[in-house]
């Protein structure tokens, strides 16, 4: 039997399994933060630092202020709790899920290990994977940059030895064994992981079974779209197999969703067994543009009816919202963006633009406030000042009572 949700059902569902129907504990530790982590399953990783990284976000969506060195000796140490792995793209998960992504290895392998590139430099990827036997981690800077092959053969450039590691990661044959600043830090894999992470194996019909099982735990409700992007499994046909095994055990319950429609019929949509239903989520939070509450933006236009893209790549004349935008959340909705920056040579957090969206309650600006001044906290940022673009800066400058300064490309309403 299918039930029907409404809309807001759905996204108080969503943002439940996602963790933002809790209250933020009042310290956040190791446990705080293990126990978020595998409420999540997993952390994307993004290079761009205009605010902050981006798997540090998600944690202070739910969990507030807390110590990022925390997160990173978890994850960037040399035996670490939870690893980088091509899951959702470049992300962190558990070591204890490094088994369930070996089939995304062997396709790797399959795709990049046999290519030309991979044909003609054999001789180095052989010599990468003895000089980290031999040395240990290392990160590319302190590979030989031009480093003869064994047989005194031909120049490898710094490019060629880079690109060998994230292939060889890529392989599973190397793992990271963390990072200086943003930097990798490589490693056989037998050095960074034990062993039972390393020779279990997991067929991949049940492996891709169980991941879907997971994205709809953390995500509570989704189409099959949905869960597969989750860890961005390609596979249809394994995807839809693995839905027909959880709904005949039980865990998945066949439901249409209010708006939800595929050629202008309702989309198939599933809802976990135990996914709570709260009638009231009451969340504040700044979201990272890839925190899995946003990051597959098909599905948080269904679910917000938010239609998000950042504009890092978009000519700055033309940006409509600015460079990198970051949703938020007030209640059980995504009620506007803001585009913000760290300056940290003048200890400020900068918010760059501000906008609404349609529907945005009364109490946002204040809320949204308060939680610019947790972030500019966390980050140990003395003010926070507000420039005069977006249609929602006057209001959140008014509610901080904060200093305006002039947007960097001369924006304004």
């Amino acid at each position: 039997m299918t039930t029907t949700l409404r809309r807001a059902e759905a996204r108080r569902i969503a943002l439940a399994a996602q963790g933002f129907a809790r209250p933020r504990p009042s310290t956040v530790g190791t446990r705080q933060i293990t126990a978020a982590l595998h409420r999540l399953r997993i952390l994307q990783i993004d290079s761009v630092n205009v605010f902050a990284r981006s798997h540090y976000m998600p944690l202070f969506a739910r969990l507030g202020s807390y110590d990022p060195a925390l997160l990173d000796r978890l994850a960037f140490s040399r035996r670490p709790a939870w690893v980088e792995s091509w899951a959702h793209v470049a992300s962190l998960v558990s070591v204890d899920d490094w088994p369930l992504l070996q089939f995304r290895r062997d396709d790797m392998r399959r795709k990049y290990g046999h290519d030309a590139w991979a044909e003609a430099n054999q001789p180095l990827l052989q010599w990468l994977r003895d000089e980290l036997a031999e040395r240990g981690p290392l990160r590319p800077a302190e590979i030989d940059h031009d480093a003869r092959s064994g047989t005194r053969g031909a120049w490898w450039g710094w490019d060629d030895v880079k690109n060998g590691l994230e292939r060889l990661w890529l392989f599973g044959d190397v793992a990271i064994a963390g990072r200086r600043g943003f930097e990798r830090r490589y490693a056989l894999a037998s050095d960074v992981l034990p062993t039972a992470a390393l020779e279990t194996t997991v067929p991949r019909a049940e492996a891709i079974t169980e991941l879907v099982r997971r994205a709809a735990v953390a995500y509570g409700v989704g189409t099959a779209s949905d869960l597969a992007d989750y860890w961005r499994i390609r596979d249809r046909p394994a995807v839809l197999a693995g839905i027909r095994d959880l709904v005949d055990a039980g865990e998945l319950l066949p439901v249409e969703v209010e708006g939800w429609q595929i050629a202008g019929r309702p989309a198939k949509a599933w809802v976990h067994r135990d996914a709570a239903r709260p009638r009231k989520v009451d969340a504040a939070a700044i979201l990272t543009p890839f925190d899995p509450v946003v990051w597959f933006r098909d599905r948080a236009e269904r679910l917000f009816d938010f239609d998000y893209r950042i504009e890092i790549y978009t000519p700055a004349p033309q940006r409509r919202f600015g460079y990198y935008s970051l949703p938020v959340i007030v209640g059980d909705d995504i009620v506007g963006r803001l585009d913000l920056k760290a300056d940290r040579a003048s200890s400020a957090l900068r918010v760059q633009s501000a906008w609404w969206e349609v529907g945005a309650p009364p109490e946002a600006a204040e809320r949204i406030a308060a939680e610019l001044l947790a972030a500019a906290r966390w980050q140990g940022l003395e003010k926070v000042t507000v420039s005069r673009w977006g249609d929602a800066s006057d209001a959140i400058a008014g509610a901080l009572a904060a200093e305006r300064h002039e947007h960097p490309d001369g924006r304004s309403n």
